[in-house]
């Protein structure tokens, strides 16, 4: 089974990377298989690899789900929705 999570993207950086914030850790991920991804972005995030952009309310909807579910914790939830 392969789990996918729904990420902010906070900056752009070179070479087809972004940086966003996973459970309280800031990580780069590349965004090099999106096209036009833009700070403020929601994009799901597999192993690394953004896999495709996402509405922000549909992200919302699945962080509170994993939240109800014990998948992220609630201050996580909260964070990856500003």
């Amino acid at each position: 089974m392969c789990l996918a999570i729904p990420v902010r993207v906070n900056a752009l950086l070179p070479d087809g990377m972004a940086r966003v914030t996973l459970s309280g850790v800031a990580m780069d991920i590349s965004v090099a298989l999106v096209e036009e991804v833009q700070v403020g972005d929601y994009v799901i995030v597999h192993v690394g690899y953004a896999l495709a952009r996402i509405d922000p309310e549909e992200a919302e909807r699945t962080l509170a789900l994993m939240q109800e579910g014990g998948v992220i914790p609630p201050s996580e939830a909260a964070e990856a929705c500003p």
